[in-house]
């Protein structure tokens, strides 16, 4: 259980890091033998095939209005493109005229669906097509009603030019000694080594700070805490996350929650440094106290649990109590919900050893714990903290005013002498010396 992770890497995110050109089932192969399991390729949304994907188009709804025959229908007109709008019997309400919306036409084949979408008479009215709502694309988990579209689609534009409709998934098993390869850049540095094929910079540019605000951070015990950066943001709209975040952080296997908590993830799974966002109304003086637990201590855990604390645990405080056990997982009293405006990001670096123990004492894991038991390098916390600065900024709206970065001297940068005839010696291969330079150089040494 401590050993093995899935990681679920959406294809279309991995080639923006590295654009390969090997078919998926050679790269699979390859990786087998160099670097990780790949248990399987999955694909997954709307099925490509026989021009399928041509039967999803985008649609502006002209007309909507009570069906005549049933309360709960709505009857619709909608401009698919194609000169005379389509007649469409609708069960959802969240949207009227005017709205821009997802069509599967008649012949269309949704996903998990046994038969192609007919034209059907429903309560004596002929529906010609299906508004979709994003479940039905496997775009995300909601159905309470219909996806709305921005209105700067135009009525006919193929429905695949706007959303991921279909992604396929490298479920790849990671070991316990190659944390690495525990996020989509870590695979696709892999993946750059072995095709040769290049490798995009690590994502994120930070965006032009809005402010030079102090941020209250205090480490007490820099050896379980080597790093702590904390960023606040001011003024951010927390909403639903954009389709494309929804799509890609289901089919890495994590639910959408809201922009704000999806970007945490979404960075965390990118680059492999776990995040945290805090609402910094509900941290008590607006400071942080990085350190070990009270004896007696509790905190109410984000999965609506009381956990009792002991000494041994480290926790991220405020001025009066612990808001977050460290590295595994943030206090009910201080998470982001639909009414917070300023937040306070932490991206910061923990001791292995502590988080295990706490971990295991508290029965507690989380995607974030599982990085941090095998050890995160305490370098990727500065991009983990830009990138996600940048999608915070540009998601939710909201202005960057203050950031600080406490830590300790952090570890130099391991030197390892590799004899070159070593290599030949021990693997029964001969490897010529710039060979062997390049491999190193393309893994980042």
């Amino acid at each position: 259980m401590h050993g093995e992770a899935v990681l679920k890497v959406p294809v279309s995110w991995l080639r923006e890091y590295v654009a390969f050109d090997w078919p998926l089932e050679r790269l699979a192969a390859k990786l087998v033998f160099t670097s990780c399991e790949v248990d399987r390729i999955v694909t997954r949304g709307v099925p490509d095939l026989d021009g399928n994907l041509g039967r999803f188009l985008v649609g502006r709804v002209v007309e909507a209005g009570k069906h005549p025959n049933a309360d709960r229908l709505q009857l619709c007109r909608v401009d698919v493109g194609e000169g005379e709008p389509r007649q469409i019997v609708c069960g959802a309400w969240n949207f009227g005229a005017g709205a821009t919306v997802a069509v599967a036409l008649p012949g269309a084949l949704l996903p998990g669906a046994a038969e192609p979408l007919g034209e059907a008479k429903l309560r004596g009215e002929l529906s010609r097509g299906m508004i979709l709502s994003e479940r039905e694309l496997e775009l995300g988990v909601d159905h309470s009603g219909i996806m709305v579209l921005a209105d700067e689609h135009e009525p006919g534009t193929p429905l695949a030019d706007v959303l991921p409709l279909t992604e396929t998934v490298l479920e790849i098993e990671t070991g316990f000694n190659r944390p690495d390869l525990a996020s989509v850049y870590g695979i696709a540095r892999e993946v750059a080594a072995l095709t040769c094929a290049e490798l995009a910079p690590p994502p994120g540019r930070d965006p032009e700070p809005a402010g030079a605000e102090e941020v209250d951070v205090r480490v007490d015990d820099l050896e379980a805490c080597p790093r702590y950066i904390g960023r606040v943001f001011r003024g951010a709209t927390v909403e639903p996350s954009p389709p494309w975040l929804k799509a890609r952080l289901l089919a890495a296997g994590m639910r959408s929650i809201s922009n704000v908590v999806d970007v945490t993830n979404y960075v965390m799974l990118a680059l492999g440094s776990p995040l945290h966002a805090f609402d910094l109304s509900l941290l008590e003086e607006h400071r942080i106290v990085v350190r070990r637990a009270a004896d007696g201590e509790r905190i109410l855990t984000l999965d609506g649990n009381e956990r009792l604390l002991a000494p041994t645990d480290l926790v991220i405080a405020d001025a009066r109590r612990p808001v977050a056990v460290a590295g595994i997982m943030g206090g009910e009293d201080s998470e982001v919900r639909p009414e917070t405006t300023d937040l306070l990001l932490e991206a910061a670096n923990f001791d292995a050893l502590t988080v295990l123990r706490a971990s295991r004492r508290l029965r507690l894991r989380s995607e974030a714990s599982t990085r941090w038991e095998k050890g995160v390098d305490p370098y990727a916390a500065e991009q983990a903290a830009t990138h996600a600065s940048e999608l915070l900024v540009s998601l939710t709206g909201a202005r960057l005013t203050g950031h600080v970065d406490v830590h300790a001297a952090l570890p130099a940068r391991p030197v390892v002498r590799l004899r070159l005839e070593l290599a030949d010696r021990l693997s029964g291969m001969t490897f010529p010396a710039a060979e062997q330079r390049e491999t190193l150089h393309r893994l980042g040494f």
